[in-house]
């Protein structure tokens, strides 16, 4: 669970293109990201604790196979949300309350740059997650690659917009004290119905009908099929991903204020 972030340093750039103004504010982004350590906590040491913590157990309801190639779908989906919604969603509505995004508005950089720079940040930032969790799985509970990386990876970058989207349009349109409540109340509703601790098929069936149309269960799906072998093409979570990607980077881009 996320608390409230510190005060975020004032970040002007002014580099003439807008591509380097995009790369530049990324790399702040991260830099911040660094500083920040409950924002560690949250993203890269939680969900390797989630992981070692269930496969250890052994009390997932697996019907066939180790419970690492159920859970690490799960636990990767569990990250996404954890860096997108959640650390960044209440990140920068800690920035926008202490003027920091009001005082880059002044600067070259667009609302639209500024987006999609803490959304690659955030990508930038899964790349060591997804090392991380694939890492302890290969280490400790010998879990093989199969299935297509190339799908993986796709899942990955569409749940990692969806999420990190999400955050910023709760932080650009709510007071901070929401964002914080509401990113870390979701964050459990959609560990709950996400499927990726607990299938789906263990929920009543009108909670699991609901479930397999909310991003949460549609990324660890699409992760679990495109992470396992002789699995069908999941061609309906990833419509469901997409759709929900394109639905809450539009709200996040047309809502945002940076005061």
């Amino acid at each position: 669970m996320a608390t409230q972030t510190s005060m975020t340093p004032v970040i002007v750039t002014q580099a003439t293109s807008p591509l380097r103004q995009i790369l530049t504010q990324t790399r702040f982004e991260l830099l911040l990201t660094l500083r920040r350590g409950e924002n560690i906590l949250v993203t890269l040491i939680v969900p390797v604790m989630l992981l070692i913590f269930f496969a250890s157990l052994n009390v997932i309801p697996t019907t066939s196979g180790p419970a690492i190639n159920f859970l690490l779908p799960g636990i990767l989906a569990i990250a996404i949300m954890a860096a997108g919604m959640v650390n960044l969603g209440i990140a920068t509505a800690y920035e926008r309350n202490y003027g920091v995004l009001k005082r880059l508005g002044s600067s070259p950089l667009s609302r639209s740059s500024l987006i999609l720079a803490k959304i690659i940040s955030i990508l930038l930032l899964e790349i060591v997650q997804v090392i991380l969790l694939v890492g302890v799985a290969f280490g400790f509970y010998r879990w093989q690659l199969v299935g297509s990386p190339a799908l993986t990876f796709l899942a990955l970058a569409l749940g990692t917009v969806t999420f990190s989207a999400w955050g910023l349009a709760m932080a650009g349109a709510l007071r901070a004290e929401l964002t914080l409540a509401g990113a870390n109340a979701l964050f459990l509703v959609f560990i709950l119905l996400g499927g990726g601790i607990l299938p789906l098929d263990h929920l009543p069936a009108p909670l699991a009908a609901l479930a397999q149309l909310l991003p949460a269960a549609a990324l660890t799906q699409a992760l679990q099929a495109t992470m396992s072998n002789g699995s069908a093409f999941p061609t309906f979570p990833l419509i469901v991903l997409v759709i929900w990607a394109m639905l809450m980077l539009f709200t996040a881009i047309r809502t945002f204020k940076c005061e």
